[in-house]
């Protein structure tokens, strides 16, 4: 008995002579079956595998099916014998044949042993050759079958490199030429085949194409994805140049437009300067990839930035909108279901809250929770640290959900650390920062600062200090106000120490009004005027801040016009800050109107501390602006 997957899915005896294996669902159970590798699969997997919507007898169904195959393999197996080939195990089924058996089995051991140096040359071509299309070719297109479609393509394309880099290195190859063009042209972005093309060429005696061939890959390299080849196909052109063959053995390097962004990665933990570049290298590997036509090289490259954020506001919106919509366009029609969570929480963490219509804040939500779902499916933790990422982004819907945020920090956390990622356990640390920041609980925020700075200091991400730097001026601003604390001025001065870090971290996103809306809350704190220093940069705060500028100036009527102007804050880390600015005017103002929308606002934040969700700064509790509010909406009903 032998079954067949790489191409469409078949059983053959002994002699060669197909088995008649029913029909298309009947091939699908075997082929999940193949899958598992001799594992268990549960009947529960099987029938959610084998249908989107079950319908109410599918696991009779499958009882079915799984009972025709038992009869298909094994037609000569007496009654009430146990089967040998699909053997029930516990809750479900299990394949049982031996590994060389199986054609997919056999190829995978077949490139394992030549990797590791065991197997060789003539059995892996004879595992190449076995592959007749496809994978599980006539399989329906289920997430399943498209992962395992995905990873046995990626393995046989290294097992064409393997095999052609083996033979190579033997001294022979000139008869590789034809295959190796034909591979360099299905897969263009494959760098270590042009210099196994270029090798082949300069066997067979022709040094001009060879060295034409890598002119090719660098062109192509350059003008399509902005990048220089790789070390290795330039070590290999001088080679070539130099008549060096000795040099030409041992394993080549890969590299592509992935490359571009995980460079892009590394730069974006590193802030100042090498965030910008890394923001910049970014959006053109994405625009190179895009140019190729190429869907599945452009969701690679799109979903490949799993950089950790924990801002609200972009530091480049039309960026982050270009990305987004990049995304977008990639993502209809586009199979693996990896790749598709990929791109969805991409569109989450990109479509920061405060620049978007309700519209698109809608659908990046919906995209935040379908990469979740994805995720949490595929059972790929740093696949579900990055969609936890936009779910927590899109988790600032309203006020007073400091508490929601902080169990998305915890599984954040507890997901990092299982399984050794250790950018977004500092994420997983800031989020909690942030959450007990906002309910008050200044001991819990600062143990969080403390281990989010050890964890930075293991994997060099700079831009923990500039964060925890204005967490510790944000809890000396809020103590300033308790009997024997700090003075104001002490909290001052580590805000304007935060500012000067942060003014260089590259971020203006967070950067822009932060200081000044810090010293505005401190003022709050102590029961002040708002600062009126005109060299003060308000930045997006300012609309919410005027009417306070206004009153500290005894300017009431101009205060009124720009209270009447104040919008709805966005939907940020900052939206609790901005509602309080906006009671405390109205209140002060008599602005009925104004007083009563912003306590509806505020009244599920009526245990937060204004502003405190950023982690940052502060206004001081929410429940004194909500009194004053209520107090002033309330007077206008009983006039």
């Amino acid at each position: 008995m032998r079954i067949d997957v790489l191409g469409a899915v078949r059983a053959l005896r002994d002699d060669g002579t197909p088995v008649e294996l029913g029909g298309p669902r009947h091939r699908e159970v075997l082929a999940r079956l193949v899958a598992a590798e001799g594992r268990l699969v549960t009947t529960d997997t099987l029938v959610d595998d084998l249908w989107p919507e079950p319908p109410a007898r599918a696991v009779g169904a499958l009882r079915t099916f799984v009972a025709a195959l038992r009869r298909a393999l094994e037609p000569g197996r007496p009654p009430r014998t146990p089967p040998r080939v699909i053997v029930t195990e516990g809750p479900g089924y299990a394949l049982r044949l031996p590994r060389a058996d199986v054609d997919v089995h056999w190829f995978e051991d077949a490139l394992a042993r030549t990797r590791r140096g065991s197997g060789n040359v003539t059995e892996l071509s004879a595992a190449l050759a076995a592959w007749r299309g496809p994978a599980y070719a006539d399989v329906p297109d289920s997430p399943w079958a498209r992962r395992e479609r995905n990873r046995l393509e990626e393995l046989r394309l290294a097992a064409v490199e393997l095999r052609a880099r083996t033979i190579l290195d033997s001294g022979q190859g000139a008869d590789l030429v034809a295959e190796l063009g034909a591979h360099v042209a299905a897969h263009p972005w494959r760098e270590p085949a042009w210099g196994l093309l270029a090798r082949a060429l300069h066997r067979e005696g022709r040094q001009a194409d060879a060295l034409a061939t890598l002119r090719r890959a660098r062109t192509m390299l350059v003008d399509q994805l902005g990048l220089d080849p790789g070390a290795e196909l330039q070590r290999l052109e001088a080679d070539i140049l130099t008549g060096a063959p000795a040099a030409w053995t041992g394993p080549a390097v890969r590299l592509g437009p992935r490359t571009t962004v995980d460079l892009a990665r590394t730069l974006a933990l590193a802030g100042g300067d090498a965030l910008v570049h890394s923001r910049r290298d970014r959006l053109t590997a994405i625009q190179a990839a895009e140019r190729t036509g190429d869907r599945h090289l452009t969701a690679r490259i799109i979903g490949a930035y799993d950089v950790p954020a924990i801002w609200s506001r972009a530091d480049d919106p039309e960026q982050s909108r270009a990305v987004v919509a990049a995304a977008e366009r990639t993502l209809p029609g586009l199979g693996p279901a990896d790749l598709r969570a990929r791109l969805l929480a991409t569109i989450a963490v990109e479509s920061r809250t405060a620049h978007l219509s309700e519209a698109e804040l809608e659908r990046a939500r919906q995209a935040a929770h379908q990469a979740e779902a994805l995720a949490r499916e595929l059972a790929d933790p740093a696949l579900l640290a990055f969609a936890l990422n936009g779910v927590f982004l899109q988790s600032f819907t309203r006020p007073g959900l400091a508490a929601t945020r902080d169990a998305i920090g915890a599984e954040l956390l507890d997901l990092a650390t299982r399984h050794e990622l250790p950018n977004f356990a500092v994420l997983g640390r800031l989020v909690r920062l942030q959450s007990a920041s906002a309910r008050g609980d200044l001991d819990t925020a600062a143990a969080h600062a403390t281990a989010a700075e050890q964890l930075a200091a293991t994997t060099e991400a700079p831009l923990v200090a500039v964060l925890t730097a204005w967490f510790r001026a944000r809890a000396t601003a809020a103590r300033s106000t308790e009997p024997g604390g700090p003075a104001a001025a002490t909290a001052a001065a580590q805000y304007r120490a935060a500012e000067d870090a942060l003014r260089t971290a590259g971020m203006p996103g967070l950067h822009r009004g932060l200081f000044a809306l810090a010293l505005l809350g401190l003022r709050l704190l102590h029961d002040r005027a708002a600062p009126t220093d005109p060299h003060l940069d308000w930045g997006p705060y300012l609309p919410w801040a005027r009417p306070h500028l206004l009153l500290a100036q005894d300017r009431e009527a101009a205060a009124r016009t720009a209270l009447a102007a104040v919008p709805e804050p966005p939907h940020d880390h900052l939206q609790e800050a901005m509602w309080c600015l906006t009671a405390r005017a109205a209140a002060r103002l008599g602005d009925h109107g104004a007083a009563a929308q912003a306590a509806a606002a505020l009244r599920d934040a009526r245990t937060e501390d204004a502003g405190a969700a950023s982690g940052l700064l502060t206004l001081g509790p929410v429940a004194p602006y909500l009194a004053e509010a209520e107090e002033c909406a309330a007077a206008d009903r009983t006039r």
